[in-house]
């Protein structure tokens, strides 16, 4: 019976070990180059352009109507909310004394209710003692124009009229005056 032999052909054994590491430090400085690019590029050319806020115009609960664009110049809360939505009313009262806080600052909200009865979102605003603009999205139009998925979200609207942040779900206080402090630095 014929015995097999194995036999190691050194030129052979080495080509996959030398493409291997080519390939690893290939992989490895395009990675440095990202992240030096990260470090010293400006961040408009590595971060996705911010989104412009859409314009619009709503009926006010107080009477008269509201333009976003009134707004410009100004960091805008535009809090989409509903009377029926608990975590709404969880949100409201520490909107309101974030409202009376950074008025001075130059920043304004906006409440948009949507989904809702004219009645029932009146007596939203008075149980909470809300004194910020809101109005009535009637026809739907402005949450289809955020994107709106459900109640509560938030956008933060910078001076230059971008939205800076978009926050789904309830919004704590501790939360909303760390987006504001961002906006404003």
């Amino acid at each position: 019976m014929a015995e097999i032999v194995a036999t190691s052909d050194p030129t052979t054994s080495q080509k996959p070990r030398k493409w291997a590491m080519w390939l690893g430090w290939t992989i490895a400085i395009a990675l440095l180059s990202l992240f030096v690019a990260g470090l010293f590029l400006p961040r408009s050319l590595v971060a996705p352009p911010v989104p412009a806020a859409r314009d619009f115009e709503m009926p006010l609960f107080a009477g008269g109507s509201v333009r976003l664009s009134d707004y410009r110049g100004q960091v805008v809360v535009l809090n989409f909310w509903a009377s029926w939505c608990v975590p709404c009313r969880d949100e409201a009262p520490g909107y309101q004394k974030l409202y009376l806080e950074y008025k001075e600052r130059g920043v304004v909200f906006l409440g948009v209710n949507i989904q809702d009865t004219e009645k029932d979102a009146r007596a939203f605003i008075k149980e909470f003692s809300i004194t910020y603009p809101n109005g009535r999205d009637v026809s739907g139009t402005i949450y289809i124009q955020y994107g709106v998925s459900g109640v509560p979200e938030t956008f933060i609207i910078d001076t230059g009229g971008n939205i800076v942040r978009k926050h789904r779900g309830p919004l704590n206080e501790y939360q909303l005056r760390r987006y504001l402090e961002e906006t404003l630095r």
